[in-house]
């Protein structure tokens, strides 16, 4: 196998998964603010999370075919300005049908985006696809963990929240200022000949792992610092910074991920991974000592972090040769776990406990772990 290389367009693409990610995540903090100055309900803040995920659906189902209308540098960039333009009109839109349609685009434009990032790193580095992929995503995670750290610091001055987002504008217009002529990765046989075949089985099977793996990290991003509230004791205010010690587990574990994909067959890893979310889940749900239950969130934390780049390294390489459509369906299923995981835990607790309806978790986690361990066929390594 050869050696891993970092080349100007691998450097290109971890920048550009950073800014993507920095975005995405900014659209949660900053509700507070937007609905304070717009007078929005909570049930019309969330329609800006709906709206952006079903603009990640949206582009999921039209990448492919757009890539290879327009080509894949036009994608890429276009993402990159449409990201931008949503964010924009997210912070000069008066009115609630304005910034939920800014959501929209930010999540259609940002997503093809990201289809392109995830696409051209697989074809550009091949059997060390798993390495870049994990690389590229701990950069990701570090900016959508400084996202709410700077709307914050922002939210405190004179400039206002709407300073975090000037500032990631300003950072995605240095990225194509310096990188702007870099040539991208060409498509490889399937779809540079426009051929139509059939994703193999064993990319539906990954496919389906993805979605696990997403809607479990999404329910657990909405719904731990509740649980570390309501059921363990700590408090709102205890209950929601302890929710940091789940970042900072997911970052340590796609960093040490990023390592053991060099010498570790990435299919064993990923076992491994589930089965560090499954000790940890329970513990945490089971715990009743804060200092457990904390701990066990940031254990969770390490084996989640590295599920999907993992997972997205081995349903790309089963589909290599058409990287564009497979990494556009991984972005239409992460956008439906997005929108519907969070939604339908919260409905779960509703009708009976939240506590009770944390049994999803653990259940999305065996059922991918199931299908994992089913697939026998090397893939990857």
């Amino acid at each position: 196998m050869t050696a891993f290389h970092r080349d100007r367009f691998t450097w290109l693409a971890y920048l550009l998964l950073g800014y993507f990610a920095f975005f995405q995540a900014a659209l949660g903090p900053l509700m507070p603010f937007l609905r304070t100055e717009l007078h929005l309900t909570y049930t019309t803040g969330a329609l800006h999370l709906s709206a952006f995920a079903i603009g990640m659906i949206g582009a999921g189902l039209s990448s492919a075919w757009l890539a290879a209308r327009w080509g894949r540098r036009t994608i890429l960039w276009g993402g990159v300005a449409g990201m931008a333009a949503g964010a924009l009109l997210l912070m000069v839109g008066g009115a609630a049908v304005v910034t939920v349609g800014a959501a929209l685009v930010m999540g259609y434009l940002g997503t093809l985006l990201l289809v392109m990032i995830q696409a051209t790193l697989s074809d550009r580095h091949g059997a060390r696809r798993a390495t870049a992929l994990t690389e590229s995503n701990i950069l990701a995670m570090l900016c959508a963990g400084g996202a709410p750290l700077l709307i914050g610091a922002f939210a405190r001055t004179a400039v206002g929240w709407r300073g975090a987002l000037w500032l990631g504008l300003a950072a995605g217009a240095l990225i194509a200022l310096v990188y702007f002529r870099t040539p991208l990765p060409p498509r490889l046989d399937a779809e540079a000949t426009h051929r139509r075949t059939r994703l193999p089985a064993g990319f539906w099977a990954f496919w389906a792992v993805l979605i696990l793996s997403v809607a479990l990290e999404w329910s657990l991003i909405a719904w731990s610092a509740d649980f570390l509230s309501s059921v363990i004791g700590l408090g709102a205010e205890v209950g929601a910074m302890s929710v940091s010690v789940f970042f900072i587990g997911a970052v340590l574990g796609r960093v040490a991920n990023s390592r053991w994909t060099l010498h570790t067959p990435v299919r064993t890893l990923l076992l491994a991974m589930l089965g560090v979310v499954g000790v940890g889940f329970s513990l945490f749900w089971l715990a009743r000592l804060p200092g457990i239950a904390v701990f066990a969130l940031g254990m969770t934390g390490f084996g989640v972090g590295a599920l999907f780049p993992l997972t997205l390294s081995l349903a790309l390489t089963v589909a290599a040769d058409q990287a564009d459509a497979a990494s556009g369906l991984v972005s239409l299923g992460s956008g439906l776990a997005i929108l519907a995981a969070p939604f339908l835990l919260g409905w779960l607790a509703d009708s009976y406990s939240l506590e009770q309806a944390f049994v999803i978790v653990a259940l999305l986690d065996v059922i991918a772990f199931v299908i994992v361990a089913s697939f026998r066929r090397p893939v990857g390594g």
